[in-house]
């Protein structure tokens, strides 16, 4: 499948293969950036290079049929990597036209059964980025190394999550990471089960605890934002799961003890 190019290069350029992201050629020190993703975190290039990580931007819109297409297999690259806590770390950067809403609906409606790379919309920086790099095409994928040069420019055509993989740089290798919540844990000093897990989203999650308890859940993005907390009185939970597909984090504290439990929104 083709990429959708912007109309003015359809009118004046021949359909060739060529860099997508002409504002920089490989080597190249890319510009500093700090975005907002749709959850509310910050992300900050230079920050997330001097750990040491390899970064992958994915640029796109909402309405970009081979975005739609490959967004899985993107996802499956953040998922399989260790959901930015590993070695590489994945965001994906809006053109600039569309909402935190319409990313969210976006992530939403296509982007698979993984757990999906941070997305950035016109609302929290992605334009300004875009324009810096000078995407033309969409999806483009780019790869950038701790140093903050570009290494690849155009990751393109895709097959399958390898593409990605074939795109390390010699002597990069990567192990495979489960993803995890560093900050956040799991911790138990009281009896609860969850279920069903996965849930779908805009399904119900509930919970059931061993005994009656007052107190108070909160339901954190895996990022440690807080979506949801509320009070309760009894033995039992139901919790409407409207949220993106991804990983969250239960956290319940009562006049019993506490539990800390992850769950899984497809």
């Amino acid at each position: 499948m083709k990429k959708i190019f912007l109309l003015i290069a359809l009118i004046s350029l021949p359909m060739v293969s060529h860099a997508q992201a002409t504002n920089y050629n490989v080597g190249d020190i890319v510009d500093d950036f700090t975005v907002t993703d749709t959850e509310g975190n910050e992300h900050n290039l230079y920050s997330i290079t001097a750990s040491g990580k390899h970064v992958f931007l994915d640029f796109f819109f909402v309405d970009c049929v081979p975005c739609q297409t490959w967004q899985p297999t993107y996802n499956e690259l953040f998922d399989k990597y260790g959901c930015n806590n590993g070695a590489i770390y994945c965001l994906s950067i809006n053109n600039g036209n569309d909402t935190d809403q319409q990313v969210v609906l976006y992530e939403e409606t296509f982007g698979g059964p993984f757990n999906h790379a941070p997305a950035v919309s016109a609302e929290g920086g992605g334009g300004a980025v875009d324009a810096n790099f000078g995407v033309n095409a969409y999806p483009t994928f780019c790869l950038i190394n701790p140093n903050n040069e570009i290494i690849n420019i155009d990751i393109w055509p895709l097959t399958g999550v390898e593409t990605f993989e074939a795109a390390f740089p010699t002597g990069f290798e990567p192990e495979p990471l489960e993803c995890s919540v560093l900050a956040i844990g799991e911790e138990t000093t009281i009896e609860a089960a969850i279920f069903p897990n996965p849930v779908t989203s805009h399904g119900t999650l509930n919970v059931q605890l061993a005994q009656t308890q007052t107190g108070k859940f909160t339901v954190y993005t895996a990022g440690g934002r807080i979506l949801l907390s509320a009070s309760f009185d009894g033995d039992s939970l139901e919790i409407p799961a409207r949220f993106a597909s991804g990983t969250y984090f239960l956290s319940v504290e009562s006049d019993k003890g506490s539990v800390r439990k992850s769950f899984v929104v497809r």
